[in-house]
């Protein structure tokens, strides 16, 4: 077994002997859960005044992206805990000296935290399918769920949430304080990200601009999302512009990732540990 195997190996048994991923986990397919259902029941529903159900193409589209919709900060959250946690429990010294090259152990959190964000991506998309499906085909909605676009857009889900916690251990390695990380990515994915999107739209320079935040690269590489479809919904809503295509999301998302990763690598392996 090569040294970059035991490393992801003993990076595996760190992450799955502890509470967090499937806390986690939990929490991912109860949010999901919630919203899918909501959105499913949302889209269905006859109104007065309504336009009523929308498309089942649209429909489903919204139902199923409810994971890179609203649950991102969770593979964010892991990725961030997963590089922090041994700053906070001080176990970091061990961990170089049963490994004392650092990017070998640095190669096997990247690689964890792929796989891990590439779980609850399929968590979540099982999920969404799960819950909305049943909502869409209780209300007479085709559920489409041979179509490839729709295997697409979950696939896509799948490798948006791998990059996220990609981010996410990017993110922690930088900050090293576990608090920090967890303050930032709540109030970035919940607050100031949405705020930043809507507001943006505004002015066509600051929506262009805005259609590089991650949030907004990751609707565009999956397909679907709550703002993302404000457009599709309303093409009169003030300031919405064409966002990027899948394959620019994908690689604006991509580029991000491996950006800040890049960054933590180098400050990683020249800082002292305690």
């Amino acid at each position: 077994m090569s040294a970059l195997t035991r490393a992801v190996a003993a990076e595996l048994v760190r992450v799955f002997s502890l509470r967090t991923w499937w806390v986690l986990a939990v929490v991912l397919v109860l949010y999901v859960g919630v919203t899918a259902g909501g959105f499913a029941f949302f889209v269905t529903a006859e109104t007065e005044g309504g336009p009523g159900p929308l498309p089942a193409e649209v429909a489903t589209q919204l139902v199923y992206s409810s994971t890179t919709s609203v649950a991102l900060v969770i593979p964010l959250l892991f990725g961030a805990l997963a590089a922090t946690s041994e700053y906070r429990w001080r176990t970091l010294t061990p961990t170089f000296l049963a490994q004392p090259r650092r990017p070998v152990v640095l190669f096997g959190r990247l690689v964890v935290a792929l796989l891990v964000g590439a779980l609850y991506g399929v968590i979540g998309a099982l999920t969404s399918v799960a819950v909305g499906a049943a909502v869409l085909a209780a209300n007479g909605v085709d559920t489409l769920l041979g179509d490839p676009d729709v295997l697409g857009l979950l696939a896509r889900t799948v490798l948006a949430c791998a990059l996220w916690s990609l981010l996410g251990l990017g993110l922690g390695a930088l900050l090293t304080s576990q608090i920090a990380a967890i303050v930032i990515v709540l109030v970035f994915t919940q607050f100031v990200e949405p705020i930043l999107r809507i507001v943006a739209g505004a002015w066509e320079w600051s929506a262009e601009l805005a259609r590089y935040l991650p949030g907004a690269a990751t609707d565009s590489l999956v397909g679907a999302g709550i703002i993302a479809s404000i457009g599709q919904l309303d093409p009169t809503v003030p300031g919405v512009i064409e966002p990027l295509t899948r394959l620019e999301g994908g690689l604006v998302l991509t580029a991000l990732s491996v950006l800040l990763v890049a960054v933590a690598a180098v400050t990683t392996l020249r800082r002292d540990v305690e």
